[in-house]
């Protein structure tokens, strides 16, 4: 069966958004609110009706994400910003198939996801409540499958447990677009075989977004 390219390039620009946003946290403590709702959101829908649906069904609510991807596939760099980014990605992907061949983590996973549910009757989703429990999930239960994320930045940022939570929820966004990623026929060969097909996709779709100034 042919891969829908789009839908993959979707699917991989929801990893590399979590990604730049881990990154801008751990470096000025801080991201856009919008693209971090976006993915935080991502987590709740188990079982959506599109790719785009866990997006909140609007291809602008990947602007980032789309802006990275292009970055990280036009990257040869081995040191600085751009292979940071790279590591974020590839180690999501990594922890997704730890997760993916462990039934007791994924059940686990599921019923965690569904508790959260019942705490956004009371709590907004970017309240602390909110994302201490996701990130609650993200140590709970994807960190043990290992190997662990290294997420390097500003000393002082990273010390903050309020940030620190913010990063790990940040990073369970990361781990549920890989999945997804997965589910629509993403792999890790198509980052060596196919770079070019994904870079002209995530170009198109990022052309047919509206400016923004």
């Amino acid at each position: 069966m042919a891969k829908n390219y789009q839908e993959i390039t979707l699917a991989l620009a929801g990893i590399c958004q979590a990604a730049h946003l881990v990154q801008q946290l751990a470096h000025q403590g801080q991201c856009p609110p919008e693209p971090l709702s976006v993915s935080l959101r991502s987590v709740l829908d188990l079982n959506p009706a599109s790719t785009l649906a866990v997006f909140g069904n609007d291809e602008a609510n990947l602007r980032l994400g789309l802006e990275t991807l292009i970055a990280v596939l036009n990257s040869s760099s081995r040191q600085g910003a751009g292979a940071e980014l790279t590591r974020y990605t590839l180690s999501m992907m990594v922890l997704e198939r730890k997760l993916s061949v462990n039934k007791q983590a994924m059940a686990t996973l599921a019923q965690r996801i569904s508790q959260l549910d019942r705490q956004l009757a009371h709590y907004e989703l970017e309240s602390d409540t909110i994302v201490s429990a996701m990130a609650g999930i993200y140590v709970d239960v994807i960190s043990p499958l290992g190997p662990r994320i290294q997420v390097t930045g500003s000393p002082s940022v990273l010390q903050n447990s309020q940030l620190q939570s913010k990063v790990r929820a940040t990073l369970l966004a990361g781990i549920r677009a890989a999945v997804l990623w997965q589910q629509v026929g993403g792999g890790r060969l198509q980052l060596m075989f196919s770079r070019q097909r994904l870079l002209r996709e995530a170009k198109n779709l990022l052309s047919r977004l509206p400016l923004t100034y």
